[in-house]
């Protein structure tokens, strides 16, 4: 009889393939991913069949958490642009406390083993954060382009925002203002 699949072991896989992607990249072997999570590769093998539904399951699981965090606390009773900078901030904040999911996430947008169902997943999973983008475009001249254009747009203003967080933090809250900006600008 199998034993059961422990939430904890399962946790600590993703934590580690998070952290030897964003260290080593998609080519990372499955047996390093085991090793720093502590089980062994045929335990990996357990939870996930194989390393393409790894990446998938982290990339969903990061598009979740990226969502959730962004989410977390919107001033419902203000307007569209207090709700859209809370956002922002949030995003933000997420970026710079995970550097590795950061990194991993990059590596995992750009991989040809995420699936179409996955991707269509971490839509779904972002639809909160993408209702937002879309409310706050409604008047602007982004308006009629594809959301997903205009998502990737503000990611990049966020990516680059973050860059010059990282290398300036004396003045990362100025640099996070400056970005909204730019993204307030871009979709208003």
């Amino acid at each position: 009889m199998a034993r059961p699949k422990s939430e904890e072991r399962r946790s600590a896989i993703m934590a580690a393939a998070t952290r030897v992607i964003a260290s080593q990249g998609l080519g990372a072997p499955t047996a390093v991913i085991a090793r720093e999570a502590g089980v062994s590769n045929g335990s990996l093998f357990t939870y996930f069949e194989t390393k393409a539904v790894l990446l998938n399951a982290l990339y969903l699981e990061l598009k979740v958490d990226l969502s959730s965090a962004a989410l977390k606390g919107l001033p419902v009773d203000r307007d569209i642009r207090s709700q859209m900078q809370q956002l922002w901030r949030n995003w933000l904040r997420w970026t710079m406390a995970a550097p590795e999911k950061r990194k991993a996430m990059a590596q995992l947008l750009v991989s040809d083993d995420i699936t179409p169902q996955t991707r269509q997943a971490g839509m779904e999973a972002t639809a909160g954060m993408a209702a937002f983008i879309e409310r706050s475009r409604q008047h602007g001249s982004l308006r009629d382009a594809p959301l997903v254009f205009v998502g990737t747009l503000l990611n990049s203003i966020a990516d680059a925002t973050v860059d010059l967080m990282i290398a300036d933090p004396a003045h990362a809250e100025q640099h996070g203002l400056m970005g909204f900006e730019a993204a307030w600008r871009l979709l208003g």
